[in-house]
This record gives structure tokens, C-alpha cells and sequence, in this order.
């Protein structure tokens, strides 16, 4: 009797989350160059990135969770949208008062956020697999909210440098998360055509 092989293929939605992840990671490398460049000299620049960093993240979760079935079947994400909207505003009512009350808004978006990205993609692992940098990403993100909070109480000067290592580390994850997916692909495509 002939070995059978079982063909695993990859979720049609793959393509998406790829092409998702790419976009993130573009999104907050150009990011993290502006805070490290012009933005650091013009507090205007710095307070549209400073509020659009949020809101980018409540858009692309709105985006994200609608292409996988609405926010419904998405609870993770529409909690996401609700405190990265609500943390926008936030940050810029905080701009008026101290950059120390920014970093705090952030702190705290950050562990929320961090918190509901680990859950979504703990939740997607049985569908996409390589959610393993975005758990580790939204781990990484909550301990940042705590330093955060922390370093915003510290003696230390704030400013827009202190989100830019944050974002990096984001952008790093989204390029890993969206790679694994592009590898796993095309090892599941090099099966297929083996078999």
C-alpha cells in the first residue's frame, strides 16, 4: 500500500497576514527613522508621530481584523482598535502637558496593547503557525509599558527617542513574523511539488 502524503497547505488568509506584516514593519521602520532624525529637532513632527503611532496601530488592527472574518470573530483586535484610538487622543491631550505625561500615556498603551497582540496571536497559531515573534513581541511590549511608566517618574529627560527603540523592536517582529510566513510558504509549495 502506497504512502499516503497529507498536504497541509496554507491558510488563503496567509497571503494577507504576510502582506500585513511587510506593511507593519514599513510603517514602523519609517517611523523610527523620522523619531531618530527630523523629529527629534521639530516637536511639531514629533507630536504628529507621537499621536500617529497609536492611531496607525487602531487602523491596522481594524484592517487587519476585518480581512479575517470582521471584528466579531476578532475580540482581541477590537479591544485593540478601542485602546490604540483612545491612546491617540490621549497622547495628544498629554502633549499639552508634559512630554513625562506622554511617555506615561504610552507606558501604558503599551502593556494593553502588548497584552492583546500576545492573545492574538496565541489565538491564530493553530490556523498561520510563526506567530512565535508576534507572542514574544506582545510579551516584550507590556514590559515595555512597565518601563515606561517608570522611566516617565525617573529624573531623566523624555522625548520621542524614548518610544523609538519601542517601535523598532516592533518592526523587527512584524519583519521576522512576515519572513517565517514566506519561508513556510514556499517549503509548503517545494512539498507540493515533490509530492
Amino acid at each position: 500500500m502506497p504512502t499516503q502524503i497529507i498536504d497541509h497547505p496554507a491558510p488563503p488568509a496567509s497571503g494577507w497576514l504576510k502582506r500585513y506584516y511587510f506593511a507593519r514593519f514599513a510603517f514602523s521602520a519609517a517611523w523610527v527613522a523620522a523619531a531618530f532624525s527630523v523629529a527629534r529637532s521639530a516637536p511639531q513632527l514629533a507630536a504628529i508621530l507621537l499621536v500617529g503611532y497609536p492611531a496607525w496601530d487602531a487602523v491596522a488592527n481594524l484592517i487587519d481584523a476585518q480581512r479575517n472574518g470582521g471584528l466579531g470573530s476578532n475580540r482581541t483586535q477590537l479591544l485593540n482598535v478601542i485602546v490604540s484610538t483612545i491612546t491617540a487622543a490621549a497622547v495628544a491631550v498629554a502633549l499639552g502637558v508634559s512630554m513625562n505625561s506622554v511617555i506615561v500615556v504610552f507606558g501604558i498603551w503599551a502593556g494593553f496593547a502588548g497584552l492583546l497582540q500576545l492573545a492574538t496571536a496565541v489565538r491564530r497559531w493553530r490556523s498561520y503557525g510563526a506567530q512565535w515573534a508576534m507572542i514574544l513581541s506582545g510579551a516584550q511590549s507590556a514590559l515595555a509599558g512597565l518601563f515606561f511608566v517608570r522611566m516617565a517618574g525617573g529624573p531623566e529627560p523624555v522625548g520621542i527617542a524614548t518610544v523609538a527603540p519601542y517601535a523598532a523592536f516592533g518592526a523587527f517582529y512584524f519583519l521576522v513574523s512576515a519572513l517565517w510566513l514566506t519561508v513556510g510558504d514556499a517549503r509548503r509549495g517545494g512539498l507540493r511539488a515533490a509530492g
